[in-house]
């Protein structure tokens, strides 16, 4: 795999439709019969003997080049350098189109934080203050995905205070599936003293919401913050983090090919009827980004000016993003 990677530095230079459409658009291909990066790593999930992985398109290796833009770009048929709508990220993020790249076969994900940089309104609970803003980049999927479908991610998580994020969201933000949340930083002190889960850990969890007025429910607890048996720092290397997304009550996590969490059933996808009795049935944009969360920023957990500094440490590399949908044999344009 390729690692020799051209990390950039620099001051960033300072709306979105949605498509709407579930990718749909599948491999003509199995997925055995293909030739991709990702082709030494068998998906890891069990299936039924009638049923077949088939490609779904979405899927990238990023093994091209896309030069960063100052405005909202489209690329690879794929993407566009933004998020799905006109959201600029929680505060104190400020995402940036131009902090999103591709090179030597991988993405890139920069964080930045000009000299003269406005200051955001950052909340969290009942705590409120103006905080700096931090500049980095997000891309969303042109398309939607739904179950069955496995969506795995390769990458390398930044050496940051700052979440490495692979996720998916439906179109109107009440449906959200997390695949990589994790912090690379060995800082996990906040100014108020509280400690928080460090380069140790990924969170593997999910989100129901209700916009009007905003309520959110996800999974709590010690089990959603995955950490392996030999205390891997993830920011070390590159690694697989996966999802399947069986059914609207069925999730279930794998890590470097390895089933390490399963989340099913109405009490823990969604006990509060948020969602009405549907579960989690939407499809889905596929979204990756850095971003300076506000209810760690408000701990004083935002990067600072002279961690910024290191470039290398503030960029979220990813290899791969591969989709494949679960068909019957006999089924091939699903």
């Amino acid at each position: 795999m390729k690692k020799q990677l051209l990390l950039f530095c620099g001051v960033a230079l300072i709306g979105c439709s949605n498509s709407n459409i579930i990718a749909n658009e599948l491999s003509d291909k199995s997925d055995i019969e293909s030739d991709y990066e990702w082709d030494g790593y068998p998906i890891p999930v069990n299936i039924e003997d009638n049923k077949e992985w088939r490609l779904n398109l979405q899927s990238d290796d990023f093994n091209y080049k896309f030069e960063a833009s100052n405005k909202l770009t489209e690329f690879a048929s794929k993407w566009r350098n933004y998020y799905h709508s006109k959201w600029s990220g929680p505060a104190p993020t400020i995402w940036q189109y131009d902090h999103i790249s591709v090179s030597d076969g991988c993405l890139q994900i920069r964080t930045t934080r000009p000299e003269k940089v406005e200051t955001k309104k950052t909340t969290s609970g009942n705590v409120t203050k103006d905080i700096p803003a931090t500049y980095s980049g997000c891309i969303s999927s042109l398309a939607l995905v739904k179950y069955p479908v496995y969506v795995e991610a390769r990458a390398k998580i930044a050496n940051s205070t700052m979440a490495s994020d692979v996720w998916m969201l439906s179109p109107d933000a009440t449906q959200e599936i997390d695949i990589i949340e994790a912090y690379g930083s060995d800082r996990i002190k906040g100014d108020n003293g509280r400690t928080f889960y460090g380069p140790d850990r990924i969170h593997l969890s999910h989100h129901v919401f209700i916009r009007k007025p905003f309520s959110d429910y996800q999974p709590q607890g010690l089990g959603t913050w995955y950490k392996d048996v030999k205390g891997t720092i993830w920011r070390n290397d590159f690694h697989r983090v996966g999802v399947y997304w069986k059914d609207p009550y069925h999730l279930e996590y794998y890590v470097d090919g390895k089933l390490v969490r399963t989340v099913k059933g109405k009490d823990i996808i969604d006990p509060k009827n948020y969602t009405a009795g549907t579960g989690l049935a939407k499809g889905m944009n596929i979204i990756i980004n850095m971003e300076d969360q506000s209810w760690r920023a408000v701990a004083g957990m935002s990067p600072t000016k002279e961690e910024l500094k290191n470039c290398q440490n503030n960029a979220f590399i990813v290899d791969w993003v591969r989709v494949y949908n679960l068909v019957d044999k006999c089924n091939k344009k699903h």
